[in-house]
C-alpha cells in the first residue's frame, strides 16, 4: 500500500522543483527526501523520479501519482475540516494566505473580528502570492485565500471566489518630477520614463504594461521589486515611475507625488477563495461574511489620498 506521508514528499519535489528545496519546505534533510522517494517507488513498483545534472524530473508515473496525491491531501483536508465542524465553532482551525498589500490591510481588522466572536478556532495566516495560493487550496493545505482576479479566472479550476474590493492603481512620482504639479496626466506622457515594475509574472506588473500598451508604448523596467515599501523608495530617488495599488498605500511617503489617472486607472479585483466543491467549514463561512463587512466597510470609508489633479 502506497504512503500518504511519502506521496507528500513526492509532491512536494515536483512542486520545488529539486529534493533540496522540497527538504526546505518540509524541514527534511535532503537524505530523509531522498530515502523518502526510493521507498515510494518501491511501494509503487515503478521509477517516479529521474535525477540529472540539471535536477529531478517526474516519470509519467511520477505525475500520475502526483495528481493523485493532491485528491487524497484535499479529500483527508476536507474529513479533518468536518470532524473539527462536528462542534461548530468551539474548535476546529482555519488557514489562511494573502498577497502583502491585502494582509496588512483587510486581513488585521477582519482576524480581530473573528477572534472576538470565536475565540476557540485557531486561525494561521501566511503571505503569498496568489498563483502560489491556487494550488493549496485544490491540495486542501489552505482553507481560504485572498486572490486577484487573473489567479481565479477560469471557470472550470475548481476554485470558488467572492468578490470583496475593487484596488485601483494610482501613479507615483518624484515630488519634483517635471509632470508632479501638472493639472492632469496621461500616461501616454510617461511612454520615455523609466518605471518600476515588479515580476514579469505579477498582477501589478501585468496591469502596468497593459495599461502603458493602451496609451501606445511598452513600459522600460528600469527595476523589479514587488515590495511597495520599496518601489516608493525607488521613486522618491528619481529612479523611475511606478503605480501603486490603494491597498499599499496606507503609508506615503512625504517626497513622493499620488497622482490619479482618472479613466486610465487600471484596477485590480481582489476576491476571497475558497475549494469549489470541497467541504467548507463553518470557520469559513464565518470569515467570508466577515471579510465582506471588511471590504464593504473599508470601501465606504476609502481614505481620501492628497492628489494632485
Amino acid at each position: 500500500m502506497l504512503d500518504v506521508r511519502r506521496m507528500r514528499v513526492l509532491r512536494e519535489v515536483a512542486v520545488r522543483g529539486s529534493f533540496s528545496a522540497a527538504a526546505e519546505a518540509l524541514s527534511f534533510t535532503q537524505s530523509a527526501v531522498s530515502q523518502q522517494i526510493a521507498a515510494l517507488e518501491r511501494e509503487a513498483g515503478a521509477t517516479l523520479v529521474e535525477r540529472s545534472a540539471r535536477g529531478v524530473r517526474l516519470t509519467q508515473a511520477g505525475e500520475a501519482l502526483v495528481r493523485h496525491t493532491e485528491a487524497i491531501m484535499a479529500r483527508l483536508a476536507e474529513a479533518e475540516a468536518e470532524l473539527e465542524a462536528i462542534a461548530g465553532l468551539r474548535g476546529g482551525r482555519l488557514r489562511m494566505a494573502a498577497f502583502e498589500s491585502a494582509g496588512a490591510t483587510l486581513m488585521p481588522p477582519a482576524i480581530a473580528a473573528f477572534r472576538r466572536r470565536h475565540p476557540a478556532v485557531e486561525l494561521s495566516l501566511s503571505l503569498s502570492e496568489p498563483e502560489d495560493c491556487v494550488p493549496l487550496l485544490r491540495s486542501g493545505e489552505l482553507d481560504l485565500a485572498i486572490v486577484f482576479e487573473s489567479a481565479v479566472r477560469r471557470a472550470d479550476d475548481g476554485i470558488a471566489r467572492v468578490h470583496l474590493i475593487e484596488d485601483p492603481m494610482f501613479l507615483v512620482l518624484p515630488r519634483d518630477h517635471p509632470l508632479a504639479r501638472r493639472r492632469r496626466i496621461r500616461l501616454a506622457d510617461l511612454a520615455a520614463e523609466a518605471w518600476i515594475g515588479g515580476q514579469p509574472d505579477c498582477e501589478c506588473n501585468r496591469l502596468i504594461s497593459r495599461a502603458c500598451a493602451a496609451a501606445g508604448y511598452e513600459p522600460r523596467i528600469a527595476f523589479e521589486t514587488d515590495d511597495y515599501t520599496a518601489v516608493q523608495g525607488f521613486v522618491a530617488a528619481g529612479v523611475g515611475v511606478s503605480l501603486i495599488a490603494e491597498l499599499g498605500l496606507t503609508s506615503v511617503r512625504d517626497d513622493i507625488v499620488v497622482r490619479d489617472l482618472g479613466r486610465e486607472t487600471p484596477v485590480r479585483q481582489v476576491f476571497a477563495a475558497t475549494l469549489q466543491d470541497g467541504y467548507r467549514s463553518p470557520a469559513t463561512n464565518a470569515m467570508l461574511e466577515i471579510l465582506r463587512d471588511v471590504a464593504s466597510s473599508y470601501e465606504s470609508r476609502r481614505s481620501r489620498l492628497e492628489l494632485v489633479r
